[in-house]
């Protein structure tokens, strides 16, 4: 095993794991309210196209842009046309935009285009991977992020600067992006059927001027995240946050359309002071053929990564275990899913840890059983 991934893997368990235990522990209602967020989740996947339906008028609606697509590359190409000649791109941290290589391919394509969650920017100058859904470079010691913000940021970094300092060059140096980005890209940890909103759960504040700043905001999700209301979008949020050691949440982010003033009269009028274009994007790429299999439940996965640190093949084989960003116990679900990679399940050592501290109640462990025997042989 890496001594460094050892190293940084076990601080991690000892900085998150008491927290959410403390966390679910002192707010009991929580888990009433995941149990009902399972069976509202449920709801959609067994009428999925009359949610998309629903989801799609209620963003139009709202005077946002809505757009489906079946795979990786029409989700590329439906961001390619959006965004046209513009090439000063933000992203926020989003599973689903690694799943479709939006960053790869657009700087391929020589766009300026740049993390700014701090992990993830931190694996995008290490020409890394993610690691985990939540914390993307808990792979990294902080003496290999020092040498890394060395070499790319601040020559004076060292394995001494403190962790404030760190993170404040890394932010000076963002807050330059921000300032001039002229497309904010997005995930979305839930959206609303009802109201056509997405909510987005942070504690930095770079999502904030991801969606703000810019002139154009794009979220891109799975329809998995889809939910019946609002309340269920927040509710899913709530625990999202207070499974990953996270809550309250610093920021709850939502959004129904671009921005509006009412100010004249209440006449709504579009754009303000934000951006004046909202586009939804709700990509398939194998969820759809999931509902209508033994892989259904995986999709109420709400990615809080809580399993990661209860999994001793993670704790093993790091991010090695599934294909990133899917990685850990709900990564070899999601291999699965998306990628239709299904060899990494056999590296699953069913300890039942991950079944035991999901929120969402996922028999993680049967899936990837089924996993194993049905497509691997």
């Amino acid at each position: 095993m890496d001594y460094d991934w050892n190293v940084s893997l076990n601080r991690a368990i000892l900085n998150n794991a008491p927290k959410v235990d403390k966390i679910l522990r002192e707010n009991p209602y929580i888990n009433d309210i995941a149990r009902d967020l399972r069976e509202r989740k449920l709801e959609v996947l067994s009428d999925i196209d009359t949610y998309i339906k629903r989801t799609e008028e209620s963003v139009k609606k709202n005077g946002g842009i809505f757009h489906i697509a079946r795979d990786s590359a029409e989700a590329m190409n439906i961001v390619r046309e959006i965004i046209g000649e513009r090439t000063k791109i933000v992203l926020s941290k989003s599973n689903v935009l690694y799943e479709i290589k939006l960053r790869e391919e657009l700087s391929k394509e020589g766009m300026d285009v740049w993390e700014t969650d701090l992990g993830e920017y931190l694996v995008q100058i290490n020409n890394d991977m993610p690691s985990h859904l939540v914390a993307p470079a808990v792979h990294l010691s902080k003496k290999r992020i020092s040498e890394i913000l060395n070499e790319n940021l601040d020559s004076t970094i060292n394995e001494y600067t403190s962790t404030e300092e760190m993170v404040k060059k890394v932010r000076d140096f963002l807050i330059t992006k921000y300032l001039s980005a002229e497309v904010g890209i997005t995930g979305a940890n839930a959206v609303s059927a009802d109201t056509g909103s997405i909510l987005l759960i942070e504690n930095e504040g770079n999502i904030r001027m991801d969606t703000v700043l810019p002139s154009t905001h794009i979220a891109i999700t799975g329809i998995d995240k889809i939910v019946p209301t609002l309340k269920d979008a927040f509710n899913e949020v709530i625990v999202q946050a207070a499974n990953a050691g996270f809550y309250p949440p610093t920021y709850v982010n939502l959004t129904s359309g671009p921005s509006a003033t009412g100010d004249i009269e209440l006449q709504k009028v579009t754009p303000a002071t934000g951006p004046k274009e909202f586009h939804v994007i709700l990509i398939d790429n194998g969820r759809r053929e999931a509902m209508n299999s033994d892989l259904k439940e995986s999709l109420l996965c709400i990615r809080c990564g809580r399993c990661y640190f209860s999994c001793p093949a993670y704790r093993l084989y790091g991010k090695e275990f599934g294909t990133s960003p899917y990685t850990g116990p709900t990564g070899i679900m999601w291999s699965a899913i998306v990628y239709k990679q299904y060899d990494k399940s056999e590296m699953c050592m069913h300890s039942g840890g991950c079944s035991v501290v999901c929120p969402m109640q996922i028999p993680i462990p049967k899936i990837i059983e089924k996993i194993k025997f049905k497509y691997t042989g």
